[in-house]
């Protein structure tokens, strides 16, 4: 049934075929949306390896150096998803514009008395 095809006649079908069709696409999103990952959850070496990207020797001397934050019940060590991505933020390099700035204002804040331009230039 095309949209050119509805008159007062067939109206009755043409609301029928819309609630069907609308049927269809409630089935297809109910079916498609899954349920986020809960990131309080804690999770094993394997799942924080494929969070940072980092081979499994690699995390368990970061968590022996004390580098990366875990939790350690018995002889198993626990992630948090958030805590990870926390912890790969925070090592996040600065661009050479953003270390400029931070440069600039921390020479700003050391100078006490600050000269005035005029005095300065005579």
């Amino acid at each position: 049934m095309t949209k050119n095809e509805i008159t007062f006649d067939n109206l009755p079908a043409a609301v029928g075929y819309l609630i069907e069709e609308i049927r269809e696409i409630k089935d297809l999103v109910s079916r498609s949306t899954e349920p986020l990952p809960n990131k309080n959850m804690p999770v094993g070496i394997d799942e924080a390896c494929r969070i940072v990207g980092k081979a499994k020797s690699t995390i368990y001397t970061s968590v022996q150096k004390g580098l990366i934050p875990c939790c350690k019940v018995g002889q198993k060590l626990y992630f948090y998803e958030h805590e990870l991505l926390d912890w790969i933020a925070a090592g996040r390099k600065k661009c050479i514009a953003e270390t400029k700035a931070d440069i600039e204002m921390q020479m700003q804040k050391s100078v006490r008395n600050k000269p005035r331009n005029s005095s300065f230039l005579e």
